[in-house]
């Protein structure tokens, strides 16, 4: 998985990045939305990623052009006192996962984050999802809080959420 490419999200990656977190949206795992959002939602939350140098979107690519998955560093709180705490979101796509993708635009983005000064990552997982939980504990992120029976999905499918946190 040397040939992986990541760079800034584009125009061009928003039908990928749509299709990414559909299916995560399907899947119930690891997305409280409801129903899959559309291309103009995925843009607008792209665009809501301002200034895009300390909040950005990125996409991995692979060597035949392919978007794996995409990432974000967002504002954790429109709240000043906020400020340098970033929320650490990513996505990975089904046929890419358990390769190492996730692990490598999770360590781009907290590089990124301390490249441009933030103090503190945190994180929102459904407290279930295994795979993101052991990913925050390879990277030092400590678990803090779980709400309980936060998220109700449709099919009776409800979720924990875990609150986790990195000191950058």
């Amino acid at each position: 998985m040397s040939e992986l490419i990541i760079r800034g999200a584009t125009d061009a990656d928003l039908q990928a990045i749509t299709d990414i977190y559909n299916e995560a949206v399907l899947e119930r795992m690891s997305s409280a939305d409801i129903e899959p959002r559309t291309l103009a939602q995925r843009k607008a939350w792209v665009d809501s990623h301002e200034p895009r140098d300390r909040y950005p979107v990125v996409v991995i690519e692979s060597a035949d052009g392919q978007i794996m998955a995409f990432g974000s560093l967002s504002r954790f709180h429109e709240r000043a006192g906020y400020d340098g705490v970033v929320e650490l979101s990513y996505y990975v796509g089904s046929a890419w996962r358990r390769q190492g993708v996730g692990r490598r635009l999770v360590a781009w983005l907290l590089d990124e984050a301390r490249r441009v000064g933030h103090r503190m990552a945190a994180t929102l997982i459904f407290a279930d999802n295994e795979g993101s939980s052991a990913l925050m504990r390879h990277f030092g992120f400590e678990r803090f809080g779980l709400m309980p029976d936060a998220v109700h999905l449709p099919g009776g499918i409800r979720h924990d959420i875990a609150y986790w946190y990195l000191p950058l």
